[in-house]
């Protein structure tokens, strides 16, 4: 075919011949929305290239104290049973006067490991082992000095309103991996200090609320998702049960929109296909004896919160987007809060420390540590001083520190640091918001543009504040 002379086009003829054109990106991007509204846990494309695809966060109810755990502080030793005045919210919340308070070393000594040479407590041996793989940010600071909006803060980025948490944002961008299963899962959850706050959707569609297996203080082994397997019908019966109500609600769909109600129609498509997926997911009778004992399973101690951490891992190779893991129960006193009885860090630490490295280990020789985000911490940290008959640590929202492994973080690193008693952050300092931002940052997210516009104005994770902090990505 001769090609006619461009002197010879017309821009009416231009128009005339890509109209179609025009018209194929118009549907395309018609059909693409459609296909989003009819399901919105659909992978969606994120803001920038992504360094990481999933997160799995180890939550360490009740603030472990990082003076005897993560970040050592000689001077607790050197100083030990001297009075002196810390400047502490807490404290100052009870009294309105500033309270000498007696330096307290810890119960356990720390050595150094790694090619990093990174200083661990005795606590956290099996931890340890990996602290090369590790990036610790010491210099953190929080808002809330108790429990509830300290936990709530960590979840939502909100100490008293009810917001998204961030495993709901999370899916809310990015959409889920798997089809079959909810983007969003929590294991083991405590009902104590927000509840189900900590996982809930809030003001977001109801597609991206986290779906709880089991609760604290029910044994792992028996974790379950609520009403999953239908005893009294067949797979058979309830497909065309579910076929028969669905024609039903999209016929009522067509007359009107309505999001919820869409919801709720992808939610018995997803329901009716988790009770064939996520049993098989969620057993862990398939896996070998080495990779049981890598978790501890099998050992009195650490049975069942490495039963926890496994399924995370079998979660996550599935393709759930966010995973919370809960080391906790359902009490007003969560279980790392030793205001009197500091030494019982060493019965958590136990149950935690080999599955938690088992988890590394088994995602890293796995090849799923590199666009894994592995996120380990409590609330808030402890304080340096003594508290009630001089054997337990006060809450301390003002410096603590908490790990990140994989995704993009860089590995055998410490950022910021607390003062020379662990009390404050006082060196690159990092606020929660910012370390959200940053988890965000990792997956392809930018948390100034992940919003969602609810009575009137746009909502993010970190409200109006929040920096990626650039130093710790690698």
């Amino acid at each position: 075919m001769n090609p006619i002379p461009s002197s010879l086009v017309s821009r009416r003829d231009v128009l005339r011949s890509t109209a179609c054109g025009f018209g194929y990106l118009a549907l395309a991007g018609m059909t693409s929305q459609e296909a989003q509204a009819s399901n919105p846990l659909l992978p969606k494309t994120p803001h920038h290239d992504p360094k990481a695809k999933r997160v799995i966060f180890i939550f360490m109810q009740g603030g472990p104290s990082h003076v005897d755990s993560f970040d050592y502080k000689p001077l607790l030793a050197q100083r030990d049973g001297e009075l002196r005045s810390f400047d502490d919210a807490r404290t100052f919340a009870r009294t309105r006067s500033v309270v000498q308070h007696r330096v307290m070393k810890g119960p356990w000594n720390f050595r150094r490991y790694g090619e990093s040479g990174k200083w661990v407590s005795d606590l956290f041996p099996h931890i340890g082992q990996h602290v090369d793989d590790l990036c610790l940010v010491q210099g953190l600071h929080t808002e809330g000095i108790a429990h509830g909006p300290a936990t709530l803060f960590l979840h939502t980025g909100s100490i008293n309103l009810v917001r998204p948490s961030m495993g709901s944002w999370t899916v809310y961008g990015l959409g889920t991996e798997n089809q079959n299963l909810p983007g969003f899962m929590t294991i083991l959850p405590s009902m104590g200090n927000g509840g189900p706050r900590n996982w809930s959707n809030a003001f977001l569609p109801a597609a991206y609320q986290g779906t709880a297996i089991g609760r604290a203080g029910v044994p792992a082994s028996d974790a379950r998702i609520r009403n999953v397997v239908n005893a009294r019908r067949s797979i058979t019966e309830q497909r065309e049960q579910i076929d028969l109500l669905q024609a039903l609600n999209r016929e009522q769909t067509r007359s009107y929109s309505d999001a919820e109600l869409d919801a709720v129609i992808e939610s018995y498509e997803l329901a009716f296909r988790i009770q064939t997926r996520a049993p098989e997911v969620l057993d862990i009778s398939s896996e070998t004896p080495e990779t049981l004992g890598l978790y501890g399973i099998g050992n009195r101690a650490t049975d069942n919160f490495g039963r926890q951490c496994l399924m995370a891992r079998k979660l996550a190779e599935a393709g759930v987007r966010y995973i919370q893991v809960t080391y906790g129960d359902n009490t007003d006193n969560p279980a790392w809060d030793q205001h009197s009885n500091l030494p019982k860090h060493a019965d958590h630490a136990l149950a935690t420390d080999q599955p938690v490295a088992g988890l590394l280990a088994d995602l890293k020789r796995r090849g799923l540590l590199d666009d894994t985000i592995v996120w380990w911490g409590g609330e808030f940290g402890r304080t340096p001083y003594a508290e009630r008959n001089g054997t337990g640590r006060d809450h301390n929202p003002g410096g603590f520190t908490m790990f990140l492994a994989g995704g993009g973080f860089k590995p055998g690193l410490s950022f910021g640091a607390t003062d020379e008693f662990g009390h404050h952050a006082v060196e690159n300092r990092v606020h929660m918001h910012d370390l959200h931002a940053t988890i965000l940052n990792q997956l392809g997210l930018d948390h100034e543009r992940l919003t969602y516009r609810y009575a009137g104005r746009n909502f993010r994770l970190t409200d109006v504040y929040g920096n990626v902090v650039r130093e710790i990505v690698a």
